[in-house]
């Protein structure tokens, strides 16, 4: 008598949703023993001087798009906020000229520049793209520095390290602590709402109501590739927080990388809900970069993910449809998650996230691979077809896009190939590998730290990250 084995076939994966890489072949040359180089085929093309070109641009040829949204603040007795309020292109330029001029007309500098102590805002937008006109740098910091250190040792070590002439925060409830125990006299404070008691203070509004006049044109032309866009503290977790140089070179050359190695955000309106904050790299270089440099929309997410703050996030993603989504593996596990549900919400989750985004990307950590299988699941069942989740490599100094993943078929801990443009040299180091930059987005170094700085960099000019990566 034979027996007859039944297997069962695994279901054919759904394809996926149409995406374009950029990058398809790497130049690879050996050096030294345990050493190798690798750059992209694909050239770097023109970028603009600064960023605020691009600003300028979209604000003269799509004048009415949205640039910035955010939602209102919550009502009396209300807990959730209310609607979308939006800033246009045109609205933001003219605002940030005003802001500009009260800058200009403060003497402000690259040796006195403006601090930003709290989360994202429309106002912390506007305030950061006057310091850009301005050609004043702008210092977003860790919110965390004011809200829940109590020494505000880290606080001070940014204030000390640049010096400047003016400080920003959105409200002196919230802020106002820490304001008042490191003010100093010479420091204007800017503040959207309230007061600090005992420390004098300038209205965000009145600051927005100057009068802008040519000396905002002559500020713009006075800028350039090397001008200091912004210093982005890293974070500091085993010393105190260095501050990285961003000059216009550095940010636009990165935008332009970003926009050949993923021509998705360029292939149809650009539409951002984000939450990622911008005193750090990914959410204030990348992604609020990315907006400016292409003319899309970004709605701020006054969500997290956290258990007490996801749900804000879910919210908006139920409502807006983003072109493209960029998170941290716990908000993408928590979105996955809440989209499993066949709640009335869980149906609208999915139904309005997956309608038209194109591309997701995460970074800061690992993904686990069922999360992964989750989103496919759920985008299976609702578009048929998979959304591709896309990752890379890179750093504060990095500007920060370095590497990106170049096929759809990605799996985690997968990190790509290097953006045109940069160089990448990988290094045997005691059986590991390093990986080094060198390129048009790279740092120049750190803020009045020449120690530092030296040290960062190899003898041919590449920028040691300290990162392990290993060949596939």
């Amino acid at each position: 008598m034979s027996q007859h084995q039944h297997t069962t076939e695994a279901p054919t994966p759904a394809p996926f949703r149409a995406l374009r890489f950029g990058v398809k072949r790497v130049k690879v040359r050996d050096g030294v023993t345990g050493t190798h180089y690798l750059m992209a085929e694909q050239p770097l093309q023109a970028y603009p001087e600064r960023l605020t070109d691009r600003f300028r641009h979209w604000a003269h040829t799509t004048p009415d798009t949205t640039w910035i949204a955010r939602r209102a603040p919550a009502a009396a007795g209300q807990a959730a906020r209310g609607d979308w309020q939006h800033v246009s292109y045109a609205q933001g330029w003219a605002a940030a000229r005003a802001i500009a001029q009260g800058l200009i007309n403060r003497g402000l500098s690259v040796e006195r520049p403006v601090v930003i102590l709290s989360e994202n805002s429309i106002e912390h937008a506007l305030m950061a793209m006057g310091c850009l006109l301005a050609g004043v740098p702008f210092v977003p910091t860790s919110p965390a520095y004011s809200l829940i250190s109590t020494d505000y040792d880290k606080l001070r070590h940014v204030l000390r390290t640049v010096t400047p002439g003016m400080v920003f925060a959105s409200d002196a409830a919230r802020y106002g602590k820490a304001i008042a125990a490191t003010y100093a006299a010479d420091v204007e404070v800017v503040l959207v709402d309230g007061d600090v008691s005992g420390v004098p203070s300038t209205s965000f509004a009145d600051l927005a109501a100057t009068v802008a006049t040519s000396a905002v044109d002559a500020a713009i032309d006075a800028t350039g590739p090397d001008t200091i866009a912004k210093f982005l503290f890293t974070s500091g977790s085993t010393k105190l927080p260095k501050a990285v140089i961003n000059t216009h070179r550095m940010w636009c050359a990165n935008q332009q990388q970003m926009t050949q190695s993923m021509p998705v955000i360029t292939e149809q309106p650009l539409v951002l809900v984000d939450w990622l904050p911008w005193n750090h790299t990914f959410g204030g270089n990348h992604n609020f970069g990315m907006v400016a440099y292409n003319g899309g929309t970004l709605y701020i997410d006054d969500g997290k993910p956290t258990p007490a703050l996801v749900g804000e996030t879910l919210r908006n993603l139920r409502e807006v449809a983003p072109t493209v989504y960029f998170n941290v593996p716990t908000g993408f596990e928590a979105i996955a998650n809440a989209m499993q549900t066949d709640s009335d919400d869980g149906r609208q989750l999915r139904k309005t996230f997956l309608s038209r985004v194109k591309m997701f990307f995460y970074a800061g950590a690992a993904l686990a691979q069922p999360v992964w299988d989750s989103l496919y699941d759920s985008e299976e069942r609702e578009i048929g077809e998979r959304i591709v989740m896309t990752s890379g490599l890179g750093m504060t100094e990095s500007g920060p896009f370095g590497l990106f993943v170049t096929s759809p078929n990605v799996k985690a801990g997968d990190l790509g190939v290097p953006t045109p443009g940069m160089e990448v040299k990988l290094v045997d180091m005691q059986g590991k590998t390093e990986v080094r930059y060198r390129g048009p987005n790279i740092t120049q170094g750190y803020w009045r730290a020449p120690t530092e700085t030296a040290d960062a960099f190899d003898e041919e000019g590449f920028f040691c990250s300290g990162d392990a990566v290993k060949w596939i």
